[in-house]
């Protein structure tokens, strides 16, 4: 590929690239895979370890982005992928043999069944669905649901339990385990701590005000923190309204139903979160689901809307309603925002942003995605996120304009028949949103931001140079390291935790059956030499169970191969 001259950055330097051989782009959105340095620090971006990461393509050559976007998804060697259907394959077929010996009472079965005397009834439990929690998921359960007893800081302490029948019960043994280094908790910025100004001012409040509400926001729960705090959320993200809900997930799936019905268009990421998910299929709306962070498949679904109108009738949609994620929880990536406006304005829809990872976590400022490109807030028309990451806190919040916001308070359902937030919830809310903005007159906001984001690249820097296959953009504090294997998801997980390190491991069906990795999460509040001894003890098991698959083929989220069936539609 060879350099155009609005390619090249300032000092005449150039990224280095590799050829995928990826279909090219069929509409015309982005019309080459020309990429560009635009800071005037190249050898940050351009790093030699790093010389076959692909830069992210932008519409006429830099237009839309004022920042060097990178995102890796490193292809599965195909020895590897072989294995691990092998593996799942061996799985299932012992799965049914000890199904066998269940139905015969050679094997004592655990699992909840019918009763023979409601043989008649209706089922109340899927016996085939449950295949994979009997013979899988039990397999390797230890890995989750650990109880801790301590702050979910840095560092934590975990409650030591066992099992006498294989992980089908647990018994706890009394012992504690002390400053397991914590790679799990959402806490990005370390403001989930029981020490420090957001500590003090909770239980200020909840000595003044209490711990309950016992109220609605329309009835007598509505208090004068919660006004203010709403008022800050408005003010920290550039709107001009907000409004707070006591659950995060609930902020999604009780509000999307109020913003569209019957008659209506949802288009939504293929690995948008569950919430979002239950929240479209609650509205009665037609969805359909676009390729994930593909603006070719995005705008070819938006053409084909514009179009062809509504099944059946073809009279024109209601309203068309975009539906992404700011940090995708599971890969690690980010969305590409500034396309995504683009071409909601050109074809007229609405936008709906769910930060609940990346308020807080991303931009100079932790205002988020947003923030992060540079981009103006009003030209998202919903702004969601939750309160239970960055801030240490818990529920979520809408925010956007006035008259949104208004119609939600007498729409929502989330609005009306839930209970307000806890007192000393909204404080820490409060608190630890003054902190970010720096109105508490110290930069500790500042410094806990900008830490972050030298920890993640940092972090994610060492493990690519270690041999690991990382998945997600170089800024995202979620890092998903694959481990491909099922037998290695519990393994990895064990083996960490001997060495005093908590780690989460995900697998199917959360993720694709062949992508089960280890997703790590980063903070401000680890310090280098937490994420050196994490990384030496990481390096160790990825050794152990041969973890270490990358070979640096890296296939650009942007341009990955285009399907023409790339969405179901799920008709009312």
């Amino acid at each position: 590929m060879t350099e155009s001259p609005a390619t090249e950055p300032a000092n005449g330097k150039v990224c280095q690239r590799v050829k995928n051989g990826l279909k090219p782009e069929r509409n015309g959105l982005v019309k080459s895979l020309h990429h560009r340095c635009h800071e005037p620090q190249p050898e940050h971006h351009c790093h030699p370890e790093e010389e076959e990461e692909v830069l992210a393509a932008s519409r006429h050559g830099g237009g839309l982005y004022k920042r060097p976007f990178v995102e890796s998804f490193e292809e599965t060697p195909m020895l590897v992928a072989v294995l691990t259907y092998m593996g799942y394959g061996i799985l299932t077929i012992f799965g049914y043999l000890r199904d066998f010996l269940r139905h015969w009472k050679i094997e004592r079965c655990h699992i909840a069944r019918e009763k023979e005397e409601q043989r008649d009834f209706v089922p109340l439990y899927q016996d085939f669905e449950n295949f994979y929690t009997r013979n899988l998921y039990m397999r390797i359960r230890d890995n989750w649901n650990r109880p801790i007893c301590s702050v979910p800081g840095a560092k934590m302490d975990l409650m030591e339990r066992a099992s006498p029948d294989y992980n089908w019960t647990f018994e706890y043994t009394g012992r504690v385990v002390h400053d397991v280094i914590n790679l799990g908790s959402y806490n990005y910025l370390g403001f989930a701590e029981n020490t420090g100004p957001c500590a003090e001012s909770a239980a200020e409040v909840t000595m003044k005000y209490g711990v309950g509400v016992a109220s609605t926001r329309q009835e007598t729960g509505n208090l004068d923190r919660h006004e203010e705090m709403e008022k800050l959320v408005a003010k920290f993200l550039g709107v001009e309204s907000a409004m707070a809900f006591g659950m995060g997930f609930a902020t999604n799936s009780m509000n999307i139903p109020a913003l569209a019905g019957k008659g209506c268009l949802i288009l939504s990421d293929e690995l948008n979160h569950a919430s979002l998910v239950l929240g479209a299929r609650l509205s009665g709306s037609t969805i359909r689901v676009f390729k994930h962070n593909n603006m070719q498949s995005l705008e070819k679904l938006l053409r084909e809307a514009i179009v062809h109108g509504q099944p059946r009738t073809h009279r024109p949609w209601k309203k068309i309603l975009i539906v992404v994620e700011g940090i995708y929880s599971m890969e690690g990536s980010i969305v590409r925002l500034p396309e995504v406006i683009a071409l909601k304005k050109r074809y007229r829809a609405y936008l709906y942003l769910d930060e609940a990872h990346s308020i807080g976590a991303l931009g100079p400022r932790g205002r988020g995605v947003v923030d992060y490109f540079g981009l103006d807030p009003c030209d998202v028309d919903v702004m969601m996120g939750t309160f239970t990451k960055s801030f240490g806190a818990a529920g979520g919040y809408i925010a956007g304009k006035k008259e949104l916001i208004e119609y939600l308070r007498s729409h929502s359902h989330s609005a009306v028949y839930a209970t307000s937030m806890s007192p000393p919830v909204v404080e820490q809310i409060i608190t630890s949103m003054k902190c970010i903005m720096g109105e508490d007159g110290t930069t500790l906001g500042c410094e806990r931001v900008r830490q972050l984001a030298e920890n993640t690249v940092y972090f994610r820097r060492r493990l690519r140079e270690m041999g690991f296959i990382i998945y997600g953009n170089n800024d995202s504090p979620v890092v998903p390291m694959m481990v491909y294997m099922p037998a290695k998801i519990g393994a990895f997980g064990r083996e960490m935790l001997k060495r005093n390190i908590g780690v989460v491991v995900v697998g199917f069906p959360a993720t694709p059956i062949i992508e089960s990795r280890a997703r790590f999460c980063i903070s401000a509040a680890h310090t280098k030499d937490i994420l050196d001894r994490a990384l030496s003890v990481i390096g160790e098991v990825g050794d152990l169970l041969q973890l270490k698959y990358s070979r640096r083929r890296i296939q650009p989220s942007l341009a990955r191969p285009f399907d023409d069936n790339v969405y179901e539609d799920i008709d009312d």
